[in-house]
């Protein structure tokens, strides 16, 4: 395990343990509920992503750019979702979240503790999920060698980004929790 990997890791386990995650593993979840996962997981994404392109993060390193996710996000929660309906709900923790991308913006070491947890995730455990979720899953689908991504995305981080690492793991489990609130309120009989 990495230095980081267990400096974070009380963060991801609790992560993990949340209702949500296990819905998400049923095989079992609601297409219209994984599709209101997916949206704002996309706008992680795509605030996120955006960022590292305004530092020309992904233009130097061309096998850190075979991690981005943002655009096949989009069309998995498109996939099942209907758009006459508008776009599902926005989460208070994505708008928190957006907003602490917004703080962060022009600080790539920052911005690496995000794709750690994030990226490393969908290249990780993602492995797992897309056998379970509906649609195509093409946010769980890399060009490239999952391996050599994963080891090519750990020269960008170290020990000092454990804080952030951390805030992005707490960060995923308000979604997760909030997820489980929608659920009761919309997608359970």
């Amino acid at each position: 395990m990495s230095n980081l990997k267990e400096l974070t890791w009380d963060h991801h386990q609790n992560a993990e343990r949340q209702q949500f995650v296990k819905v998400l593993m049923s095989g079992k979840i609601n297409p219209k509920f994984y599709a209101t996962y997916l949206y704002n997981q996309w706008k992680k994404y795509d605030a996120l992503e955006e960022a590292l392109d305004q530092l020309g993060v992904w233009a130097d390193d061309l096998q850190l750019f075979d991690i981005k996710q943002m655009k096949k996000i989009e069309e998995d929660w498109q996939e099942l979702w209907d758009l006459k309906q508008g776009t599902p709900i926005t989460l208070p923790s994505t708008h928190a979240y957006l907003d602490r991308i917004k703080q962060i913006e022009e600080d790539q070491d920052t911005l690496m503790a995000h794709v750690y947890v994030l990226h490393m995730g969908d290249l990780s455990g993602g492995q797992m999920i897309k056998r379970k979720i509906p649609g195509k899953g093409r946010m769980y689908q890399f060009e490239g060698e999952v391996k050599n991504l994963k080891d090519n995305l750990r020269t960008y981080t170290h020990d000092g980004q454990a804080d952030e690492a951390k805030y992005v793991f707490d960060s995923a489990t308000n979604l997760f929790q909030e997820m489980m609130e929608v659920a009761l309120e919309y997608y359970m009989d």
